[in-house]
């Protein structure tokens, strides 16, 4: 039983209960062998003689040596940097027209879930800012079996066809003559891939675009990317994309920022979901799905089954049916987030497959690398894995069989064991396939109706604010630029002339080639305001983080009060000074410092206050490491507040108040109330992008 703060009482979590059978405490508990051997010395080998060799009878320190020379799996080839979370789903509403989905029909029912969020490139030691798609992958233990929605941060993907998945992973790895470089895009042998690949093109604008560089996991859309279906009881089959709404909305770092937070802390997004949790600001992401009905499947100017195309939402709504809360952390990262085993393949009834060709890919891959990942077979025994469902089959033996199956009979059709365990029949649960009538000659060819590569990439920019089209233009320029070919350089450039021919003239002008005059670009004129992160934001300032700069001296009237209106709004406050530790102000009051101006940055918060004191003033405008602290914080379109003598810093920091958009300044302590309203609605807006135009 856990008691979850956004819920009424406490809630029955089936999986919890699984996994507290496999915790281990070791408070207070001597320590032993693997065998349960009680261990009386665990600082010295066994020798002869005090000066002597280590005797090969010391089986505590073989067994203790041989488990540290094995305790490492090979990483995921891709998605290996990636941090999870526990938590619950809750559908709003009975989905019976839909699905059969049992976990879709009764929203008084909380079916547990784990997460894990991930970049794809890098390794697992590599930073966790850098340009990416990211993970998002969700396990659903439900009454029927798990349920895993594997997806990604972006709609789209690179490839139409599972076959050239390992020529798109090669492609972004390190390149193989000198292993660099890590967790990165920007070299040769990728944009080398995107130029003669073209189907690319469009998740292309995706990965240059904000959505690579996501201010928090709790801060980015899921998406399911593959076309499925929803089946009903009557066997009803709809075509279905699923899409994860978080209920913070949608919001980006600037790259420069990103590149900062990479150097100060390569942990940031999964300290982000840790802390949050801790903090009890749970993780909040709404379920939407959007569907199309089967006898409207060629009804549009796409391929419904083409990963690398979308379906807009003003065509085809996202309908919401469910939240999801992620209100725990795991115990181990180890045991769960690495051991996790997600596959597109585990479903339950009223959810199947299309022929969606990536996916087809996708359904066989996925088993195949849990296979060496996790040493065998019996990866789905792992406690993180196992399904609350009962589980009963002939699959026996095999590496790390965890079972004690009884019985003389491991195989069916059998009569001495009465023919058990029986297969379901669908009235009884059994999982059904969805009858769809396929016929076909055998070939190695894809549908004429996937050789669209460019209008949905003019469609996303189309949907771009112009800020958003000029990151896209930096972004392009970043990396392409860091190509060392110049013909590959050029024929990037080429490429992306078929989607605008502004934005390859952008392009080339930074990155050295020729704007391409001759080439025919798209000439779509339809936009999706949902594709835009500024056209959708959503104003919350909930869980934003704001560094408060104080030194001994300083005003609490400037401090206290605002600290207590901002924990109001959902805002949470931590004092940044001179030295860690408890500062004390010009009439007798202290504040702890959590941090200092060495061991903090600007880029790990979402805003930045300077408290009011003359000599709070008179020292931070002197402190060069204060002034470089504003200035980063006016650089990336950060809200900025000062009182009273605090607003010498921004002077000193060249920002003008009343004239640079998010500048909020009170003349005194008295002002402090009405401050805090205008900052808080600053802060609200994120980033004041009109400091750059």
């Amino acid at each position: 039983m856990k008691k979850n703060q956004n819920n009424e009482g406490m809630y029955d979590n089936k999986k919890d209960e699984q996994l507290e059978q496999f915790r281990v405490d070791n408070k207070g508990e001597k320590m032993t062998t693997n065998q349960g051997l009680r261990v009386s010395d665990d600082e010295h080998s066994l020798k002869a003689g005090d000066r002597g060799p280590t005797l090969m009878e010391d089986f505590h320190f073989r067994e203790k040596m041989t488990h540290f020379d094995h305790e490492r799996i090979p990483e995921r080839v891709v998605h290996a940097r990636g941090f999870g979370a526990h938590g619950f789903f809750q559908v709003y509403e009975p989905m019976a027209e839909f699905t059969k989905a049992k976990f879709l029909q009764d929203p008084s029912v909380k079916t547990p879930v784990f997460v894990r969020f991930s970049t794809v490139a890098g390794s697992r030691g590599s930073a966790e800012t850098v340009r990416d798609v990211r993970g998002f992958a969700t396990k659903f233990y439900t009454e029927e079996g798990n349920y895993d929605l594997v997806g990604n941060n972006m709609p789209v993907f690179f490839i139409q066809d599972a076959i050239k998945f390992p020529d798109l992973v090669h492609s972004f790895k390190p390149e193989p003559h000198n292993e660099m470089p890590q967790a990165a895009t920007a070299h040769d042998t990728f944009w080398d891939f995107v130029a003669n690949n073209t189907e690319s093109a469009h998740t292309i604008m995706w990965l240059m675009s904000d959505r690579a560089i996501p201010r928090s996991f709790r801060m980015m859309e899921g998406f399911g990317v593959h076309t499925f279906r929803f089946v009903n009881e009557l066997g009803k089959a709809r075509f279905v994309k699923f899409h994860w709404k978080p209920v913070l909305g949608i919001h980006s770092l600037v790259w420069d920022e990103a590149q900062k937070i990479a150097g100060k802390d390569p942990d940031f997004h999964r300290r982000d979901l840790w802390e949050a949790i801790e903090m009890g600001d749970y993780p909040e992401f709404e379920l939407g799905v959007q569907m199309i009905e089967e006898e409207d499947e060629f009804n549009f100017d796409f391929d419904i089954l083409d990963p690398t195309k979308l379906w807009p939402e003003e065509i085809v709504p996202v309908k919401i049916i469910g939240k999801m809360t992620l209100d725990r952390n795991q115990d181990n990262v180890f045991a769960e987030t690495e051991q996790v085993a997600f596959h597109p393949g585990h479903v339950v009834p009223g959810i199947d497959f299309s022929n969606d060709p990536l996916l087809q890919g996708r359904l066989f891959s996925y088993t195949d690398t849990q296979l060496i990942r996790l040493g065998g077979p019996n990866f789905h025994q792992i406690p993180i894995n196992r399904s609350i469902a009962p589980v009963h089959n002939n699959q026996r033996d095999g590496y790390h069989q965890m079972n004690i199956d009884k019985g003389q009979t491991s195989y069916h059709k059998n009569s001495l064991q009465g023919n058990d365990p029986q297969p379901a029949t669908e009235a009884e649960g059994g999982y059904a396939h969805y009858q769809e009538k396929v016929e076909g000659r055998k070939v190695r060819q894809r549908s004429d109706s996937f050789k669209d590569h460019y209008s949905q990439a003019k469609l996303f920019w189309n949907s771009m604010t112009e800020v958003e089209r000029q990151h896209i233009i930096d972004a392009f320029r970043f990396e392409v630029g860091k190509v060392k070919n110049k013909g590959v350089r050029q024929q990037v450039v080429n490429v992306f002339a078929n989607v605008d021919g502004e934005l390859a003239a952008a392009i080339a002008a930074g990155v050295g080639a020729e704007a391409p005059t001759d080439v025919e670009a798209s000439t779509v004129t339809l936009s999706s305001p949902a594709l835009s992160q500024e056209q959708s934001k959503i104003k919350s300032t909930a869980t934003r983080k704001v560094a408060i700069l104080a030194v001994d001296g300083f005003d609490n009237l400037t401090v206290d009060p605002l600290m207590q209106s901002l924990k109001k709004a959902g805002i949470h406050s931590e004092i940044v000074s001179q030295n860690v530790g408890m500062i004390t102000s010009a009439d007798g009051q202290q504040q702890e410092a959590v941090h200092s101006f060495l061991t903090s940055h600007p880029v790990l918060f979402d805003a930045v206050y300077v408290a009011g004191g003359q000599t709070n003033g008179d020292q931070l405008k002197n402190n060069q490491k204060a002034t470089e602290f504003v200035k980063e914080a006016f650089k990336h379109f950060k809200t900025i507040g000062a009182a009273a003598e605090g607003a010498e810093l921004l002077v000193t920091a060249g920002i003008q108040a009343g004239s640079d958009p998010g500048i909020v300044i009170a003349r005194d302590a008295e002002e402090v109330n009405a401050f805090s309203e205008s900052f808080v609605s600053a802060m609200a807006e994120h980033r004041h992008w009109s400091r750059q135009i």
